[in-house]
């Protein structure tokens, strides 16, 4: 399998299209003699999202999702491959490109396999469906005697069998079958089974093209200085220093555009990335920063939640009157649990290329995790139409939810415009962590009562400032925030509470930058929930699990935490000092539960071991189903006990690595990964395995200290 990059411009000599073959789905072909002199960039803007096979046999797939570490490049051809009763190695890769007819093409939500498990196996099938009748056809037989197997049609009696090469033609003047038989689980010889990541070699030895990587003719590069304070305005520039460096050709005053506002920037164009980075180093400019001391704050920004906290939300959800019942209950408790902004920090920074045309058209280079929704973006920031706009898709070295922000992509807009050249902005390190965008700290205000030993009352009041509101701008003061129901409703977390249950939702605007990180709200608000569950049953006198086990009722979550209990030997007595601690959680439509083993160490504990359950229903290939889980787990562990970000007199406290610390592979402790094979419909893989990490930690560290932690980060080594 090969991911062709778009530095790759011989698409026609790589995947050897030289005659017109069996095309699904593919508007705006013909099949003429002009075909052979079709350009990769126009033959990419006419290939729709499912496949071609050429009339030697080459099949070639449109990926309409960006592979940014997820695996999209081997779980998407995987599913063509099954139905089309090909190996792998013989379907070649090319990036959608943000145009209407692929259809959605952003990778987030963990949909890459959830969305395309139908279309792309539909295609797939399709395409055998109509080899099998051309090969029958030409031999006179009937096609239930055919049978697709290794890029051939083969008839079983005589011996007979044709290449998909040698039937393509013919096959491509056949109408399309509507609804193509799939095969059936039991028959998968790929989907669900181990499959070596072919994409893997070129990734580790430097082949791979990612966005940092692109070299576009006549381009030059750019460094930008931001505001300390994000939403600052240039008062002066002194570039005098700046332009005494060797390479640098001008200095400009740029912009930042965001979804909730623009900021302004300086921006250093040079011949290459070191004069314009050392430039930006010697610019010295004055920022008018407004009232940003005081609207840019951490502190005064959880202070609103916590006064929130105090009064009544908008109500989202309720079964029963909840605020009677807790009134009159007599076993109650009530608490607050907090999680702080964070980074994405991927490895590769944020960058792009663009190249703003004399004749209007716009040609993007970037690690983009969606092209529909760049392409949107930037026709509407340049004021162009779709067809002026090219969107080239490079591999991302990680994105966790920032590379759908298109801030820098507009930036380099901007500067191209401005110098009417190629541009290459490249973020440092330090703007990723100190500019944003970041995920939303929040606030879960928990209320509960149990009844005989049993928990029957739930309110989660979630406080903090809105992706939908502020992003996208879709929520009105009056109404709680819709994407709480996918999250903290009954419908998703499947606990039944007897006697009243209550989801709750107080909106705290601020001016610092938000957007989805790894697992959205899932990731702040899994950590109160769960964690009150298990105060809940220890008010209850129940062991953490049974508890849970009485209030679940859907079978598929019991499922999982009985595997999670027997993986985990849940029951086993442990020494003084250690302690375990479960949480479940579901997302995306997956179900993930995580039991984590801690055991005193000084004045903290140590984590001796985390064993996650995951049913995410049909999936491609468990190796990479291990390895999101993995993901999740070390970024969930350096969610709870890293550092967040906090803004203090309107300026981030982090920076860079040394103050924005991420978990190392010598911290990583022991990790166990099983899968449920329940078959049901596909559900996401690299989000889910997140949400109950740190809820699973709080839980442990409370039974191994008799601690309740309610604060996210906290300091695992010193726990006071």
């Amino acid at each position: 399998m090969e991911k062709i990059q778009t530095s790759r411009r011989d698409f026609l000599k790589a995947s050897g299209i030289t005659t017109f073959g069996l095309a699904l789905g593919i508007s705006g072909f013909t099949r003429d003699a002009s075909l052979k002199k079709i350009t990769p960039a126009v033959l990419r803007l006419e290939i729709n999202p499912f496949i071609i096979i050429d009339t030697n046999g080459n099949i070639t797939l449109v990926n309409p999702r960006p592979d940014m570490g997820q695996g999209s490049t081997q779980a998407v051809p995987s599913l063509l491959a099954e139905e089309l009763e090909v190996n792998l190695e013989k379907v070649l890769i090319i990036q959608s490109d943000g145009m209407g007819k692929y259809g959605s093409q952003t990778s987030g939500g963990s949909s890459s396999v959830r969305e395309l498990w139908f279309p792309i196996r539909k295609a797939g099938a399709a395409a055998r469906e109509m080899l099998t009748a051309t090969a029958a056809k030409r031999w006179n037989v009937p096609v239930s005697e055919c049978h697709a197997e290794d890029a051939k049609i083969m008839h079983k009696a005589s011996g007979k069998s044709l290449t998909y090469g040698e039937l393509a033609d013919d096959a491509s003047k056949l109408e399309i079958p509507k609804d193509p038989k799939l095969k059936e689980a039991k028959d998968f010889k790929i989907i669900g089974k181990y499959n070596k990541r072919l994409d893997v070699p070129e990734r580790v030895n430097g082949r791979a093209v990612y966005g940092i990587d692109v070299d576009v003719p006549g381009m030059v590069y750019a460094s930008i200085l931001h505001s300390p304070m994000i939403h600052g305005k240039v008062a002066s520039i002194d570039d005098t220093e700046a332009k005494k460096i060797q390479g640098v050709l001008q200095v400009i005053k740029t912009e930042r555009t965001m979804p909730h506002r623009t900021s302004e920037a300086v921006a250093v164009v040079a011949t290459n990335y070191w004069a314009a980075l050392k430039g930006k180093k010697a610019l010295v400019v004055k920022w008018d920063n407004g009232d940003l001391e005081k609207t840019l704050s951490t502190a005064s920004y959880y202070a609103a939640t916590y006064d929130a906290a105090q009064k009544e939300g908008i109500n989202a959800e309720e079964k029963g009157d909840f605020a009677v019942k807790y009134a009159a209950a007599k076993d109650k408790i009530e608490s607050n649990y907090e999680t702080p902004f964070l980074a994405h920090a991927p490895i590769e920074p944020e960058n792009a290329v663009a190249h703003v045309k004399d004749d209007g058209t716009v040609e993007i280079w970037a690690p983009v995790q969606g092209p529909d929704w760049a392409l949107r973006d930037v026709c509407g920031y340049m004021k162009v139409k779709p067809e002026q706009v090219k969107i080239n898709v490079t591999l991302l070295g990680g994105a966790f939810g920032r590379k759908a922000y298109h801030d820098f992509v507009l930036e380099a807009c901007h500067i191209s415009k401005v110098v009417k050249k190629p541009v290459k902005v490249i973020w440092t390190r330090e703007d990723d962590i100190s500019q944003g965008p970041y995920r939303p700290g929040m606030l879960s205000h928990m209320q509960g009562f149990v009844d005989d030993g049993k928990i029957t009352g739930f309110h989660h009041h979630a406080i903090g400032e809105s992706i939908a509101g502020q992003v996208f701008k879709q929520l009105k003061d009056t109404e709680a925030d819709p994407w709480l129901s996918g999250e903290l409703a009954t419908e998703n977390n499947k606990y039944r509470f007897e006697g009243a249950s209550k989801v709750s939702w107080t909106n705290v605007k601020t001016d610092i930058p938000v957007v989805w990180w790894r697992s959205v709200y899932a990731s702040n608000f899994g950590w109160g929930q769960e964690c009150f569950v298990d105060e809940l049953a220890h008010l209850a006198k129940k062991d953490p699990l049974k508890a849970r086990m009485e209030i679940l009722t859907d079978d598929r979550f019991k499922k999982v935490l009985q595997t999670l209990a027997e993986k985990a030997n849940w029951e086993e007595k442990l020494p003084e000092g250690s302690g375990k601690g479960l949480a479940v959680f579901s997302s995306f439509n997956s179900i993930s539960a995580c039991c984590i083993t801690v055991s005193k160490k000084d004045q903290g504990v140590k984590i001796d071991k985390v064993v996650s359950v995951i049913d995410c229903g049909h999936y491609v290939n468990p190796d990479n189903v291990k390895a999101q889980t993995e993901g999740n787990i070390v970024m969930g562990l350096t969610a709870a006990i890293k550092d967040g970000i906090t803004f203090t007199n309107g300026v981030s406290d982090q920076s860079n690595f040394h103050q924005y610390n991420i978990m190392r592979l010598n911290e990583t402790p022991a990790m166990e990964i099983h899968i449920i094979d329940s078959g049901a419909a596909p559900g996401g893989v690299g989000e889910p395995g997140l949400p109950p990490i740190a809820p699973a930690l709080g839980n442990a560290v409370f039974a191994a200290t008799g601690k309740r932690l309610r604060k996210l980060p906290f300091d695992i080594a010193n726990l006071g």
